[in-house]
């Protein structure tokens, strides 16, 4: 099953739990890509002690998740967070991607 992700969320444990649900589709061996967008963008800077959304986010990647930074919107940050590009280090997509994937999922779930 194709399973999309959006996070919007910059909230800690949302963000953590996400990329937890994201991992643990994948161990059913679903197809899972997650869109970051709008604050969510910001997930790799949003960790705690109690939320560690960077193991989360490296977890998710080791088990083969696939995860897209919405372009306009880590541009839109420059400013406040200018290694943002860096911190995501992931395919930076588009709203045609965003709908695209949309289309093709057979399940998607915002966060």
């Amino acid at each position: 099953m194709k399973i999309f992700i959006i996070i919007s969320s910059k909230d800690p444990e949302t963000v953590w739990n996400a990329f937890r649900f994201g991992s643990t589709s994948l161990a059913y061996d679903n197809d899972v890509t997650i869109f970051l967008l709008g604050s969510g963008v910001e997930a790799p800077t949003l960790g705690t002690l109690k939320f560690d959304i960077k193991e989360q986010i490296e977890i998710f990647r080791e088990q083969g998740g696939n995860m897209i930074g919405c372009g306009v919107c880590c541009e839109i940050r420059k400013d406040t967070i200018p290694n943002l590009d860096a911190e995501l280090n992931c395919e930076l997509g588009s709203m045609q991607q965003l709908y695209a994937l949309t289309a093709e999922a057979d399940r998607v779930l915002t966060f």
